[in-house]
């Protein structure tokens, strides 16, 4: 419906969304903890279904125009990789990718935010980035020491250049 729309309706209907999104506190931050189980009888890990509720939120907020919330749930997920294994091919492997994606979703979206003028703090916008930026370093270091495969390339390539 929105895309055979005139403009002025999608902006309206996401306009509307993040209204109702800052009134029910969903860019809050939520607890981490657990988004990623140990597989049973081994040292790799898998997403649990508390990520996929995490993930559902940040798209939802990413979707609405709202990147920089997204973006600080999204470098604490990157921040709980840090300490794990998994196996090439694993679902633990495709979820890491699933997740690289929304990042670079996330980082357009933040763009669009800027250039929409809705950051109203430019110097918790740039914390943000920062503590992404920290979470994908941490993850890559994190990897090379058990010679993985590093999950967020796209992620840091959309950050390499970006400044707030």
């Amino acid at each position: 419906m929105l895309a055979t729309s005139p403009p002025s309706v999608a902006a309206a209907f996401t306009s509307a969304a993040r209204q109702r999104l800052v009134r029910v506190r969903a860019a809050e931050v939520p607890d981490t903890a657990g988004i990623f189980v140990a597989e049973s009888g081994g040292n790799e890990a898998a997403p649990s279904e508390k990520l996929e509720g995490i993930l559902l939120r940040v798209r939802t907020l990413y979707g609405s125009g709202m990147g920089f919330a997204s973006l600080k749930t999204l470098a604490r997920v990157v921040g709980a990789t840090v300490g794990l294994r998994w196996k090439e091919d694993s679902a633990m492997e495709d979820t890491l990718a699933t997740i690289d994606a929304d990042i670079s979703q996330a980082i357009q979206s933040a763009k669009e935010e800027i250039d929409g003028g809705r950051v109203t703090d430019l110097q918790e916008a740039r914390e943000v980035v920062d503590e992404l930026r920290a979470a994908i370093t941490e993850s890559q270091m994190d990897t090379k020491k058990w010679d993985g495969g590093f999950p967020f390339e796209r992620a840091e390539a959309s950050l390499e250049y970006w400044r707030v």
